[in-house]
């Protein structure tokens, strides 16, 4: 099973991310602008929180809070479960499974290096056993 460092590689190695006192409809925006379903919450370099749009509906929705008073960091989830780019991609899984969350931040040491979606581990993981049956199609014709 391949890394997520080498995940990170093909997926690429973008994040998002917005500071503890912006509001959370600034946070909503630039996640419906990045096509993103969460930012890393950053206080200078240092990842302090995530804001999903999960904690959004749960949170203000539901509360009955505004998206514009409201600020990041009264909702993020923190503090964040991380990965390092040697972890395995089923080893994540099994993490964001266990934890029940849907975006993993990947972190060489204290720098974010990138985040993977449980999406992006299931279609890896797709992707290999297909590669895998391909092989064993290929090996039983021979």
């Amino acid at each position: 099973m391949d890394t997520v460092h080498k995940l990170l590689d093909t997926k690429g190695r973008d994040v998002w991310s917005i500071a503890l006192d912006a509001s959370v409809f600034d946070a909503i925006e630039l996640m419906a602008e990045k096509g993103c379903g969460a930012l890393l919450v950053m206080q200078g370099r240092e990842l302090v929180g995530i804001i999903s749009e999960r904690d959004y509906a749960r949170k203000v929705i539901l509360a009955g809070r505004s998206s514009k008073s409201t600020r990041v960091r009264d909702i993020m989830s923190s503090p964040v479960v991380t990965a390092d780019p040697s972890h395995k991609v089923e080893q994540c899984l099994s993490m964001m499974t266990d934890k029940r969350i849907r975006h993993l931040p990947i972190m060489d040491g204290s720098k974010v290096v990138g985040m993977v979606s449980i999406g992006d581990l299931v279609k890896a993981i797709i992707a290999e056993q297909k590669f895998l049956i391909a092989q064993l199609e290929q090996y039983i014709k021979q």
